[in-house]
């Protein structure tokens, strides 16, 4: 897919590639094919001239945009694998996943790196938490425009050992790599002590996307919106330019009447606040990365589309299943309805329940482990006449705005000068999401105020995975080994914010 999307962009090097919107909704060309192309050679070029050949990893901290995608073209290229760093998941996970992956240099944009000075506040702003890059002891480089304080550009670490002035796609770039191997690290769970990443190769990663390809059906020259991976590359390989959305929902209703894309790609949290500002839809719609209910389907389809679709995958296995909003609406079991597994997928349930899914777009391996077939998904289900019906989760992960948060990463941290207990769990809230909160059982005497005080450091290194809320409160104990009663604490959080809302007060 990879290789037919470099074929591509070539062949049609002034359409457009990646879109944009200014704020009345206007749509603008951030990139072409051609300059996508091109800026997918530089990088290539300036990482083998740096040395870094097949077999290597490349830490990534890009956020999405072309930028990002050539990135991974040029990793592609060269054979090279990429650990996808997140800014927003704070220092002390970022470092331990660092350590893991031990990436040979890390390509960071000039946000990602604004941890320090001037630009904190930036930072801060936009929940990037990321540790300073230059004391990890790994090259570091600045993928972009660089800001004062960031790392050398890319290029600039190139041009002496590449000869200089090498025009991108010139004789200088090695001929690209034919042969699977592994492409792409996503850290997903564990904790700062024991990270732990999925590791998918360049035939799995073909594999989901020609699936993607096969689902959504994109139709060349016509606009897809939305702004993953997933999304990105086989609209662009069929010839689709790709729009990413706005992140005020005011300015992406706009931009998706002025657009009328083909086919729609959002999260429910963004479906929803879309819905909020009028937004209509137009094509077909798939949502997926968090619960999709049936009640949100129809609202989009009453909105405009012709077809509103909630698409179940992880990111071992991607995508793994899909419903219509029709099947969904008239599903009448106990359970969540999320399709019959797509082709090539199988499915299979394990002795307590779990869902295991296997199949070519699985990941290969969890790094440093053991490769295993079978994707245990942590979830419940059943299947159902042949569809996969959700029961509940198995993990504890929380699952907020479409992001996956794991508590064991952070409640270490929180356990500060007074802190007997902390746990982060998740209270449920409007259609399927979850609010985050963090429940603190201070030691006996110590003194709330200075806590809360001592609390705030900890919280504030969170970035994307700050709770919503901070209760203080005895958590509920359980079983022989008087273990932290998750349930329990959850269902007391949920209870005590519902009081609070009917008292009006707040913390």
């Amino acid at each position: 897919m990879l290789d037919a999307l470099a074929h591509t962009l070539r062949s049609n090097p002034g359409r457009p590639a990646v879109l944009g919107t200014t704020r009345t909704g206007a749509v603008r060309t951030r990139a072409t094919c051609g300059e996508l192309a091109d800026l997918a050679d530089r990088y290539a070029l300036a990482l083998h001239a740096r040395g870094v050949e097949r077999g290597a990893t490349v830490g990534v901290a890009v956020r999405p945009g072309p930028r990002a995608l050539a990135v991974m073209l040029a990793a592609y290229r060269l054979g090279v694998r990429v650990a996808v760093l997140d800014p927003g998941a704070g220092p002390d996970v970022l470092r331990a996943r660092l350590a893991l992956a031990r990436p040979d240099i890390v390509l960071a944009d000039a946000a990602a790196q604004a941890v320090a000075g001037w630009a904190r506040p930036l930072a801060r702003r936009a929940q990037l938490a990321l540790p300073d890059l230059a004391e990890l002891g790994g090259p570091v480089a600045t993928v972009g425009r660089r800001l004062p304080g960031s790392a050398p550009a890319l290029e600039a670490g190139a041009r002496s050992s590449s000869g200089g002035g090498s025009r991108p796609g010139a004789s200088g770039l090695p001929r690209p790599v034919d042969e699977d191997g592994d492409a792409v690290i996503v850290f997903t769970s564990g904790t700062t002590s024991l990270p732990r990443a999925v590791v998918h190769t360049r035939s799995s990663l073909a594999a989901g996307m020609a699936t993607v390809t096969d689902l959504v059906r994109p139709e060349p020259g016509r606009p897809v919106l939305g702004g993953t991976f997933f999304v990105l590359v086989p609209s662009l390989a069929s010839g689709a330019p790709v729009a990413l959305p706005a992140r005020s929902p005011r300015v992406l209703a706009r931009q998706m009447h002025r657009l009328a894309p083909q086919a729609t790609y959002l999260t429910p949290p963004h479906l929803r606040a879309a819905l909020t500002k009028g937004a209509r839809f137009t094509g077909r719609v798939w949502t997926g990365s968090a619960p999709a209910s049936a009640d949100l389907l129809t609202r989009v389809k009453q909105a405009g589309a012709d077809e509103a679709w909630g698409v179940y995958a992880l990111t071992e296995l991607f995508p793994a299943a899909a419903v219509e909003q029709a099947d969904k609406a008239a599903f009448a079991s106990d359970g969540d309805l999320v399709g019959a597994p797509l082709p090539g997928v199988e499915a299979k349930t394990g002795p307590a329940g779990q869902l295991l899914l296997s199949g070519p777009a699985a990941r290969d391996r969890y790094l440093g482990e053991v490769a295993d077939p079978w994707v245990d998904t942590g979830d419940r289900a059943r299947l159902e006449n042949g569809r996969i019906v959700l029961e509940g989760r198995c993990k504890d992960m929380v699952l907020r705005r479409a992001e996956n948060i794991y508590p064991g990463l952070y409640e270490p941290a929180l356990h500060v000068t007074g802190v007997e207990l902390a746990l982060l769990v998740g209270v449920p809230a409007e259609d399927g999401d979850e609010r985050l909160v963090a429940v603190v059982q201070p030691r006996r005497g110590a003194d709330h105020a200075r806590v809360r005080t001592a609390l705030a450091a900890p919280l504030e290194r969170m970035g994307s995975a700050r709770p919503d809320a901070l209760l203080f409160a005895d958590i509920p104990l359980s079983g022989r080994s008087l273990k932290p009663d998750r349930a329990a604490t959850a269902a007391l959080a949920a209870e005590r914010l519902t009081a609070e809302r009917a008292g009006g007060r707040g913390r």
